[in-house]
Formats: C-alpha cells, structure tokens, sequence
C-alpha cells in the first residue's frame, strides 16, 4: 500500500480520497476549508494538514481534484504548495479539469522539481465518484501513468493514457463537446414531444431502445420531465469546461459552432438563476421561452 496525499474534497474528492483510504492507503487530505478535511479524516481515519505542501510531505503520490486553473495553481505552487514538500521522484496526478496551457506550465514545473506530473481529467459525476466508476482520460509519461494507475484504479471502471502531456485534458474536452450537444439534443426531443401533447415518458421508453439512446437519455430523462435539476454536474462548472473547451479550439483552428451556441443557452440557464442546476436543466430553460 502507498503513502497518498488528495489535495481538494469537494463532490468529488471526498469519495475518491475515501475508496483510497477504504483500499488500504495511507492518506493525508488537504482542502482549503479545514473542517471538511478534518471531518474527512474522523470518517476515514486518515490524516488532514493545513497546507498542500504538509500533505503532500512524503507522499508516494498526490492527488488534485480542485475547482479550475488559478485553484490548481495554488495548491502546487508556492512556499505552501504541493511541489514544495515532495520527494524527488514522486507523481503528482490532476483530476481537475483545466486547460491545457495550465498543464504544461505545472508538467515543465514538475520537470524542474524531479516530480512526475500526469493529467488525468475525470468523468463520471458524482455517482461515479461515490461508486468507484470514474472514467479517467489521462497524459503524461507512459512510466509515470503506469506507477500512478493502480492507484487511480481504485475508483475507475476505465482508466486509458491517450498521449502525452496535456493529452488527458484534450480527451476532457471532446467528452464535454459531446456532451452539451447530446442534452441540447435530449432537451430539444422533450420539448418537441410536450408540444405535440405526447407522453414524454413513452417516447423515451421507445426511442432509446434505438439509435437515439444515450446515457442522458437513460440517466436524466426521468428527472428532466420531473423538472428535477438539483443533482449532477452543476452549470457553473460546465460553463467553466465549455470555456476552456471553445478558448482552445480557437487556438488550434477547431470549428465548435454547437458547443459555443450551447454555453449560450447555459448562459440563459444562469441568468434564470440555475447556475447551481444540473446540466440537463437546458430542457427547463425551453419550457421557460420555448
């Protein structure tokens, strides 16, 4: 078993920090609100320091699933980061998901520490998290994502290296493109459906036996006709992705003219005061001014 350090317990470090701790892993937690580590820490009888670079002291490998790029800066930067208080030799692996300018400033700065740095963006929700089923896109050296994955395993059902580093948070990228189209898509159908007077319930229950079906359509349909959007992945948070996502392809010369018209309609979203929502509530945002 390793000596572990998770940096960030929000929705979904809190389960993934405590599959590790369940796995026989030492682990030290470091969170910017030091009651919710301590809270952790009396849960799962792991340890919990007041700075990125007290957790990390030691730390066969240290783990990061904090809020956007500034955030992931702070916690591996600095006198009190995380950089500071490894070993030479150890890996550092982001969950986060950041941009890809972020990830090369942090993987040159690990270079110069004598540290592994693997990306390793996340999807999967909080269920996921919660259940240990994660799917984990990750890029780095292929030595450091071999020592780091059976470490990950302990909460993925799937955990690929797709390239080098920044590669992992590219794969993020195409995940939350598809994603927007695919509930802009969903919450279109069900809308269509309420204006033709038929049964939103029977029409899903048919159309995702075909090629309609989608895990959206499994997953959130039901809570979408319920008007149910206070669970999941929050807007706020898709609006931050979809940004990272269209700042990109303006650099690299992709054309994401779906993607830049959905964070548009996340946007309205927001100013109905649903940033906190989960991403399906773009069907409320058509029942609103559809």
């Amino acid at each position: 078993m390793a000596k572990l350090a998770f940096l960030g317990l929000g929705v979904m470090g809190y389960p993934m920090a405590g599959h590790l701790a369940a796995a026989g892993h030492s682990v030290c937690v470091y969170n910017r609100t030091g009651a919710k580590a301590d809270a952790w820490a009396a849960e799962h009888g792991g340890t919990a320091a007041t700075t990125p670079r007290e957790a990390a002291a030691g730390a066969e490998f240290v783990m990061a699933c904090v809020g956007n790029d500034d955030d992931l800066r702070s916690v591996c930067l600095g006198d009190d980061g995380a950089f500071a208080g490894m070993t030479s030799g150890a890996t550092f692996v982001d969950h986060t998901t950041v941009s890809a300018a972020v990830t090369a400033e942090l993987h040159e700065a690990a270079k110069v520490a004598g540290l592994h740095f693997v990306d390793a963006p996340i999807s999967g929700g909080q269920a996921g998290a919660e259940n240990g089923q994660l799917s984990i896109m990750c890029g780095g050296e292929q030595s450091a994502y071999d020592a780091a994955e059976p470490v990950m395993a302990v909460y993925a059902k799937l955990c690929r290296r797709i390239g080098a580093s920044g590669a992992g948070q590219m794969t993020k990228m195409c995940n939350q493109i598809a994603i927007a189209g695919l509930v802009q898509g969903l919450s279109e159908a069900l809308h269509f459906a309420d204006k033709a007077g038929l049964d939103g319930a029977a029409v899903v229950e048919v159309i995702s036996q075909g090629a309609a079906g989608s895990w959206q359509m499994s997953n959130r349909s039901g809570t979408m006709l319920e008007d149910h959007f206070d669970h999941g992945f929050a807007v706020d948070w898709m609006r931050k992705d979809l940004g990272i996502c269209l700042k990109t392809a303006d650099e690299n010369g992709a054309s994401l003219p779906v993607t830049a018209l959905v964070d548009q309609f996340y946007k309205d979203v927001q100013k109905m005061g649903g940033g906190r929502w989960d991403t399906s509530s773009l069907f409320k945002r058509l029942r609103e001014f559809g």
